[in-house]
């Protein structure tokens, strides 16, 4: 499809608006429900209902989302692909074999608190904003969903969310994760791809990066002057050298991460469009516009989409 076509808030086949919890939701729901339809899936209404309260400020005991790139909108896109890449392995499962309903929900689970580290508690008043959790968020989440799961009725699921979360971060190569199977080590790859996928594939991710990762970045610690740098040792001094560095980052997140570590999981999600990589396609228009951007074509937009 044609970017330039896509609404900021819609996903990447521009039918789901990935800002609302409700749509992402029932979407979730109907693909999961039609590929498992003996299994009951009303859980996954209280877990989006639950995540929407948590970034929202009304969830008990704390506050609400203070980021601008892992925000309500970066979750539910990272929910959507999961629940799309999960359709896509059960439609043919391969060497692994099939995950089945149970671990289907613990990835849901898992995409939709996999940044809940970023949220601080009401007492937390350490730091002013959840990004000076960026170097431990993917530990911090962890915890809250190990208290979260319980108290919803779940614990089954804990265990599988608590490791597979690791799988969203890059301080351990995911190959060398601890899991319980080799089902449970395919969900944190369909997991840690979501998460990639999904926010590379974003319309407006150029600007994003430059205007909000950014600055959760400095916020964190991890750039401007006193920065310690990001995972890979790119120190980051200003908006525009983040934006210089994406090209690299992407190709190395395509080639080590979503290939090498991740296994090429990527392609299940065009089984959900007869065969149209649409996550993909929008991943390389944006390299294209970002290369496009640092060669000082003037005629390109740093954000293509329509509001």
């Amino acid at each position: 499809m044609n970017v330039s076509s896509r609404a900021c808030h819609m996903d990447v086949s521009n039918t789901v608006d990935v800002t609302s919890p409700g749509a992402v939701g029932a979407v979730v729901r109907e693909i999961l429900q039609q590929r498992y339809p003996a299994y009951d899936f009303s859980p996954v209404d209280r877990l989006v209902d639950d995540f929407a309260s948590l970034y929202d400020g009304s969830f008990p005991g704390f506050r609400a989302c203070e980021m601008s790139y892992h925000n309500t909108q970066h979750v539910l896109d990272v929910t959507l692909a999961m629940a799309r890449l999960l359709d896509g392995h059960e439609a043919a499962p391969g060497q692994v074999g099939p995950l089945g309903p149970e671990l289907a929900l613990a990835g849901i689970a898992a995409a939709l608190f996999h940044d809940s580290g970023y949220i601080r508690r009401l007492r937390d008043n350490r730091n002013k904003n959840g990004a000076a959790y960026t170097r431990v968020h993917v530990a911090r989440g962890a915890r809250f969903m190990a208290e979260y799961l319980p108290g919803v009725g779940l614990p089954a699921l804990v265990g599988v969310c608590t490791r597979i979360i690791h799988f969203t971060g890059y301080e351990i190569d995911s190959r060398t994760l601890p899991v319980a199977s080799e089902q449970e080590r395919c969900l944190g790859s369909l997991l840690g791809t979501a998460d990639l996928m999904a926010q590379l594939a974003d319309v407006d991710y150029l600007r994003k990066c430059r205007d909000h990762l950014y600055e959760e970045f400095e916020l964190g610690g991890i750039a401007g002057k006193q920065g310690c740098g990001t995972s890979d040792g790119t120190r980051i001094a200003s908006r525009q050298q983040l934006l210089e560095s994406t090209p690299e980052f992407i190709r190395k997140t395509l080639e080590q991460r979503l290939e090498g570590q991740f296994g090429g999981v990527h392609r299940l999600a065009a089984r959900c469009f007869d065969g149209s990589h649409l996550y993909m396609d929008a991943i390389l228009d944006n390299c294209r516009r970002l290369q496009a951007l640092l060669s000082g074509d003037d005629e390109v937009l740093i954000s293509p989409c329509r509001s």
